[in-house]
């Protein structure tokens, strides 16, 4: 395949980066590279590979970039796909601030402002599904398409549940209030991380391999990391703010809701429906939250199929009005 590599951003290496990733797919790094990026004032690192129309991914908490790598070579076969660190967490910048979701959705723009890609499309998981839907609403001309996948909604976009909730979806939320604590997570995780973060990837649905979780919890031991690692978690009460006002107008672009079945399942595109216009619900069968990496394919081929009028307006093999792939 021939791909483009992105020139004049310095190579990122190390823990962390694609050179020393462990168990890639093959050819991953024929294909994609390690950039660092300068956007919004912060340090970004990000996977760039392939060829076409630009797709953003963005992974959720605890992971990084990686999250997304048994789904990136095949869509770089059509698109220019870009995997992001969050501010925060793997090579990214750790600053003390700037967790909420408008900073990170401007975070994200400046990104693809800085790699020149003007429209985009945009896929997020769990705490990335929060900064996709806010750079969606935020930058709406900017964005042709956005996958939403697997937390029931934005927080503050919708009513929250109550805090008392039946114990099996108590097991799945607790860690929310407890990460947004100030100082004592950091106390408690501290030398646990194989336990606190072993018990995430197992109650949120499992089936990510032991490898990668071990990856995960090596990248987000350090003191830097970890803190860095809560502060979508410390920023809930602005990013709350800030989704109810954006829920006062609908997403105007076409978005997939993708949830779980063994975790948020349908819930994900009743909630969406509240908020966008254009919404198309897909249930990854048999799968838990992490559905990127319990079930690529499926997930994949659910990409592809909702990706599918920008991939064909950009290679020309039908005609495409601009507005009809909004």
């Amino acid at each position: 395949m021939n791909t483009i590599a992105p020139t004049g951003f310095a190579v990122a290496d190390g823990p962390g980066s694609v050179t020393q990733a462990p168990n890639l797919p093959e050819g991953f790094t024929d294909t994609f590279t390690s950039r660092y990026v300068d956007a919004n004032g912060v340090r970004l690192h990000a996977v760039i590979g392939g060829q076409g129309p630009a797709l953003l991914l963005v992974h959720g908490w605890p992971e990084t970039w990686y999250a997304w790598r048994l789904l990136m070579p095949e869509l770089a076969k059509d698109f220019t796909v870009i995997a992001v660190d969050q501010r925060g967490i793997g090579l990214s910048d750790k600053p003390a601030s700037g967790y909420d979701s408008t900073t990170i959705a401007a975070d994200l723009v400046a990104l693809m402002d800085a790699l020149g890609h003007e429209r985009f499309a945009v896929a997020g998981h769990d705490t990335g599904m929060v900064y996709a839907y806010a750079l969606a609403a935020d930058y709406s001309e900017r964005v042709d398409r956005v996958v939403l996948a697997e937390i029931p909604a934005p927080p503050g976009a919708t009513p929250a549940p109550p805090l008392f909730v039946p114990a099996p979806l108590n097991a799945k939320l607790w860690h929310i209030p407890f990460n947004r604590a100030e100082g004592l997570p950091e106390q408690l995780i501290a030398g646990r991380e194989d336990v606190y973060f072993g018990y995430e990837f197992a109650i949120q649905g499992g089936g990510v391999s032991a490898e990668a979780i071990e990856y995960y919890i090596g990248l987000v031991s350090d003191p830097e990391s970890l803190t860095g690692s809560l502060g979508f978690y410390r920023a809930w009460e602005p990013t709350m703010a800030q989704n109810a006002e954006r829920a006062t107008r609908k997403l105007p672009m076409p978005v997939l809701a993708v949830g779980g079945e063994r975790s948020y399942g349908h819930h994900v595109e009743e909630n969406m429906r509240l908020l966008a216009d254009d919404v198309e619900g897909v249930v990854i069968a048999g799968a838990g939250h992490w559905v990127a990496e319990e079930a690529p394919e499926q997930l994949l081929a659910a990409l592809i199929s909702f990706l599918e009028p920008l991939r064909t307006a950009a290679s020309g093999t039908a005609p495409v009005e601009a507005s009809a792939v909004r």
